[in-house]
């Protein structure tokens, strides 16, 4: 029987040693819907920021650097894992070396751009709403957002070797290997997502108060005027509408990249956990490539006017 570390580098889709067909060919079409779902919606949102000028902002910039890298997990790694898992388990192509390199290659890259392209997305929402107008142009101008994108790519090959080491077979020095990969790999989520809250609940706080600091000077000015007032905007229904967004974007990341963190640092320090939630983690973590397109597209009423100017809505011309 084959421990933890032995599971995670023979199966393709981290399933378990002794799985079933029926649920490696569940997982298979998992991978298969998210592989569909996730290219198509990262496609869609890259076409739409490059056709549309409106769109064309800084923080889309960071977006569309997030779906390049959220492609090459679902449009290259996911569809390799949905055919693979459908191979009996001795075939020669999950046993080859250079072959599982590559697939390592390919997440590895992808989820680390991936989320960095968040940090970054929530670092420049954060100084736009919480810095001087000064700063956030000087601080984001098209040469400093070009090397921001491209220090993202440079910071993700770096890792890229470490990362198939948990892929990698069983001998005593890769199973060592694969526990360290692992507990760096949990080590540089946790800081990053540190990162990323500090920045949103840093963009609530501010836009609460703003918000009743301009409540508050309406209440006065309304009671020096000479003539009734139009009846105020629900502000404060916007500013929960708002909370809610950013609260919601922060639940759906922390699903997915938290129980992969807590996980691995269960295994380095106490024991492994078992395979199964390895597995779950795994898969939380991959399928938020095929998720981030929609976290931040889908409160964007630019995105929203821009998508039905694309896509047929099966009406006439009169409409």
């Amino acid at each position: 029987m084959p421990n933890a570390s032995s599971w995670s580098a023979s199966s393709p889709l981290l399933l378990l040693w002794e799985d079933s067909s029926g649920t490696r060919i569940f997982l298979s079409l998992l991978y298969a819907v998210l592989a569909i779902s996730g290219t198509l919606s990262n496609v869609m949102v890259i076409y739409l920021v490059f056709s549309f000028k409106k769109l064309q902002t800084t923080s889309n910039a960071f977006i569309v650097n997030g779906c390049a890298a959220d492609l090459s997990v679902c449009a290259l790694w996911m569809p390799q894992e949905a055919v693979l898992g459908l191979l009996p388990p001795n075939s020669s192509s999950l046993r080859s070396a250079e072959y599982r390199l590559l697939r390592g290659g390919l997440l590895g890259l992808g989820l680390t751009v991936s989320l960095v392209s968040h940090l970054l997305v929530a670092f420049n929402r954060y100084v736009l709403i919480t810095k001087l107008p000064s700063v956030y142009q000087a601080l984001y101008q098209r040469r400093h957002t070009g090397c921001m994108i491209g220090l993202s790519w440079a910071l993700a090959l770096l890792p890229v070797p470490l990362l198939p080491g948990l892929w990698t077979l069983g001998s005593a020095q890769s199973d060592g290997s694969s526990r360290y990969t692992a507990l760096l790999l949990a080590l540089a989520v946790l800081g990053q997502t540190a990162l990323l809250l500090h920045c949103y609940l840093g963009i609530v706080r501010r836009v609460r108060g703003s918000a009743k600091r301009v409540s508050v000077l309406n209440f006065h000015l309304l009671h020096q005027l000479p003539f009734p007032a139009a009846p105020p905007p629900p502000r404060r229904a916007q500013r929960r509408l708002s909370s809610v967004s950013v609260l919601l974007l922060c639940c759906v990341f922390l699903l997915g990249t938290q129980p992969l963190v807590w996980v691995s640092l269960l295994g380095f320090f106490l024991r492994p956990a078992p395979p199964a939630l390895q597995a779950a983690s795994w898969l939380l973590l991959c399928s938020l490539s095929a998720l981030n397109p929609l976290l931040y597209t889908w409160r964007s009423e630019e995105f929203r006017r821009a998508a039905r100017s694309v896509l047929p809505r099966g009406e006439g011309p009169a409409a």
